[in-house]
Order: C-alpha cells, then structure tokens, then sequence
C-alpha cells in the first residue's frame, strides 16, 4: 500500500468551498431526517403505531423500527457505494438525497395503526428502510467528494465542513421536535409530530438545487481515465474486491463503533432512559440541544487537529475518553438533576466528537479509488449498524431486564470505546496518503 504524498494540481478554492457547502447541506438534510425518526422512535411512535403493548414493549418495538434504517444502511452503502465506484460520485449523491426527502415526507402522513391497523407499522419500517438505504449511499460519497477534491495535508480541515452536516442535521431535527412538543401532548401525539417530516420536501427542494451545480471527483475522472487507457482491462466489482482483503473493511467497521454507540446512548436512547428516571421530555430536548451544540465546535476542531497529529492518535484520545467516562456519565444521569444531565452529556460529546471527527479522512484514506466509495460507505455503515443501530435496542432490552440498571449502559460505553482501541492498534496512520496511488484492494 503507497503512502506517500506525491505533487498534485493547485486546488481551486472556490470550487472546493462549493463542494464543501454542497456536501455540508446534504449531510444535514439527510441526518435531519434520519435522527427525526429517532427522536420520535423515543417519545410518539411507541403509542402511535404500537399502542396495544406495554409503554416498555412498544419503546423497544419503536427501536426495533429504528433499528430496521441502521440495518438498511450498510445495503445502501453497497449499492451507491458500486455504482459510485463505477459511474461517479455526484449522480449518486443526488439519488440518495432524492430518496430521503420523500421517504421522510411520506412518513409524516403514514394513517396510523387506529386507522389501518397493522399495516401502519409495516408502512412505517418500510419507509425506514428506504431511508436507511438512502444515508448508507450518502456520507460516503459526501465524505469523498470533499477529500478528493482537497489537498492532501488539509483533507481533515475541509471534510470538517462536510461532518458538520451530522450535528446541524441533529440540533435542526431536535429543535422542530422541541418546536412542536409546546403544541400540547394530545396535540403533539395526534398531528404535530407530522410537521417536522413534512418540512423535508422543503429541505429537498433546496439540497437539491445546491447539489446540482456541483463537479465530478477530479480523482474519479483521473481513475477513470486510467481504466479507459488501460486497452481490453474488465472492471471489477468493487465489493468482490474488498472481500478478497478484507482487513481494511473490517478495520474501518471496528473504528467506528465507539462513537456510533455512544452517540445512540446519548441522543435516542436516552431520551427515553431519562424519561423513565423522571426527566421532563423538554429538558432532555434542552440538554440535547447543548450538547449538539458542543458538536458544532469540536467536530472541526478535532477533525483539523487530526491533519496535525494524525488520525490514529486523535480517535485514540476520545476512545481512552469514553472508557474513563463511561461510569461516571450514568451517575449524573442517574443524579436526577438536570444540571449534571446536561453536563454529563456534554462530556460524553466531546469524547464522541474526538472518535467520530477524523473517520472521513482517515476511511478516505484506507482505500483505493477503484474500491474507495464502496469500502468507506461500507465500513462506516457496518459501523453504524453494530455501534448504533442495535445498541437502543439492546440496551432498552438490557435496562428492562435488570428492573432498570444504568450499569449495562455503562459496559457497552466502554466496550465499544475498547473495540475502537482495538482497531487503531491495528490499523497503521494514514494521515497525508496520496489518494490516486492507494492499492485498490485498500
């Protein structure tokens, strides 16, 4: 695998801020509408589309719907991840886009079970699948469309912009909740729940726009051009690729986990573990606020920081974080003073800001162009599937079944920090590698 930085083209700047806000404002639609759904999953979809089972069982019923999107993700990584790889990377970030905004919209006028009984579930986790497919195409091809157009020491300051788009999405999609949540509970679980999902054709409209005025990858068409000199060579399937080395797949999955499964414990989840312990739903909202705000400044201060003391050595330190945290975080949950709730949260953030702000470059920079769109969007998803996805449901499970312990949550916090450990041991720094000479197979 080459890691050496070779001379590239002079960047045009104004080019790279266009992708740059592009791929920032498509992040933010996107999780807009995913992290929506999540929120909801925790405080209406229980009652809405579950109201025969008990308020625990149909709290994990609505994860288990969360939990269907995060297993769409990694198939959506496979499928805009090969035909991003083979026909370039804006088409498919247009799609994906496409495919949010109206899955989101048709969420917010789903009947609900009273009115057409069961299939008000199905509809539901269908349309979260659909949205599931659509965020595991998007960040990757996001992410690359920024870094392939940046240069090589400040690939981690410009996909800073792009990973801004994860919190914005959250503060927007947490703020409409806390909007509509001042409409009253009966007014809130009959119909204003539906306006934030609405809202997402009007988001749409606008991503769109943006997006279609942006260029190709210069490193896609560079590939491309290389492949089209090479007389009679066959494309390959970039997953068949990956799979015959597949330790850098399972390396990027690995990283991951940690900050996936911290951010699932410390937004969804906890939404619903808080209410449980006698919060006041608007003060768990006001306490996410602050603490996606913590996001706005950490993200791309840890991402920058990542192009100085490289990525490896930055997600480490949020990891060692995590796990030194992780006991001390549930106790001030459990303290029952809002104060301490807020804070506890804020410090997780920072840890989980220090893990998850480096990934775009560093997955970036794990693999070939060849293979490049397929392998991030597949490591990253895996991730978010095993690291978020399956932890609000494990651990409603696990909660329920210890008559209401916050000690499972503090093991999967520090598991699943040590997992990212792991990995890092593992896995060697890739900070300044030159993307156009990465051996394909990663």
């Amino acid at each position: 695998m080459t890691t050496s930085t070779s001379a590239v083209p002079a960047v045009d700047r104004r080019l790279l801020r266009r992708v740059a806000f592009s791929s920032l404002l498509g992040t933010t639609i996107e999780y807009y509408d995913f992290l929506l759904y999540s929120t909801m999953a925790a405080l209406v979809f229980g009652g809405v589309f579950f109201p025969d089972a008990s308020p625990a069982v149909g709290t994990i019923a609505a994860f288990g719907t969360l939990a269907a999107g995060y297993i769409a993700r990694p198939l959506g990584g496979l499928i805009f991840g090969h035909f991003g790889d083979r026909l370039g990377r804006k088409a498919m970030l247009i799609l994906t886009m496409t495919l949010m905004g109206i899955a989101s919209f048709l969420i917010g006028v789903i009947p609900t079970y009273a009115t057409i009984g069961v299939a008000a579930p199905l509809l539901l986790v269908l349309l979260r699948v659909v949205q599931g497919i659509a965020v595991g195409g998007e960040w990757g091809g996001a992410a690359l469309m920024v870094i392939e157009h940046a240069e090589p020491d400040r690939r981690g300051t410009w996909a800073a912009i792009m990973q801004l788009g994860s919190p914005i999405g959250f503060l927007l999609s947490t703020a409409a909740v806390a909007l509509v949540s001042r409409l009253g509970s009966e007014e809130f679980m009959s119909w204003g729940w539906r306006l934030p999902f609405l809202a997402s054709a009007v988001l749409l409209v606008i991503g769109l726009y943006v997006r279609l005025n942006v260029t190709e990858s210069p490193v896609f068409k560079e590939a491309v051009e290389r492949a089209e000199a090479r007389a009679g060579s066959r494309p390959k399937v970039p997953v068949l690729q990956l799979l015959a080395t597949p330790g850098p797949l399972l390396l990027a999955c690995a990283a991951g986990i940690g900050p996936f499964a911290l951010t699932a414990l410390t937004s969804s989840h906890l939404i619903a573990y808080a209410a449980g312990r006698g919060y006041a739903v608007p003060d768990v909202m006001n306490a996410l606020l602050f603490t996606v705000a913590v996001s706005l400044v950490c993200i791309p201060a840890f991402s920058a920081l990542s192009d100085r003391v490289g990525r490896r050595r930055m997600i480490l330190a949020g990891a060692a974080g995590a796990i030194v945290f992780a006991w001390p975080l549930y106790a001030m949950v459990d303290s029952g003073s809002v104060l301490l709730l807020t804070i506890g949260m804020m410090v997780a953030q920072v840890a989980q800001n220090a893990m998850y702000a480096p990934l775009a470059p560093m997955l970036s920079e794990m693999f070939g162009t060849e293979v490049r769109y397929t392998g991030v969007s597949l490591g990253y998803q895996l991730a978010a599937l095993v690291g978020g996805g399956l932890t609000p449901l494990v651990a409603s499970s696990l909660v329920a079944g210890t008559g209401g312990s916050s000690l499972p949550l503090t093991a999967i916090v520090a598991g699943s920090a040590l997992v990212t450990v792991v990995a890092l041991v593992r896995l060697g720094e890739t900070r300044g590698r030159d993307l156009a000479r990465i051996d394909s197979a990663g």
